[in-house]
């Protein structure tokens, strides 16, 4: 009964794991690698947990049907593709040669449109006269 449930669940969270990677790969920065590394793991978590009720259900026995075999097959195969996938993520997270890791030193410096360094005000490099705010 919670095989089913669990299984359900470990597929949403992997399916959103998967936008959350794509996110990241589409921004290459490091707070979506840390983001896409958190649900890979939680992905990962739930679907290990589903795992263990598969384990469990095949050893116990009994009849179970041929949809709930392949269901139990499915959940077994995609246990060690999200771990492959969990390891490629944090990969990144160690080791700025597979990911753009945190210790980029031009992560949030840098000359920016204003040429003043700050990345927070952006606007013309020549201060407006007249406007005082």
């Amino acid at each position: 009964m919670f095989f089913l449930t669990f299984s359900i669940l470990a597929a949403v969270l992997g399916i959103v794991s998967k936008f959350v990677g794509g996110n990241h790969i589409r921004m290459w920065r490091s707070d979506s690698l840390a983001s896409a590394g958190a649900t890979a793991l939680i992905a990962w978590a739930v679907t290990a947990l589903a795992f263990g009720l598969a384990c469990k259900q095949i050893n116990i026995g009994g009849h179970r049907g041929w949809r709930l075999k392949i269901v139990e097959a499915f959940i077994i195969i995609l246990t060690f593709t999200q771990l492959i996938y969990l390891l490629l993520i944090h990969a990144g997270l160690y080791n700025s040669r597979y990911g753009p890791g945190y210790r980029d030193s031009d992560y949030g410096v840098g000359g920016g449109v204003t040429g003043h360094g700050d990345p927070m005000h952006k606007g013309s490099a020549i201060p407006s006269t007249g406007t005082h705010v």
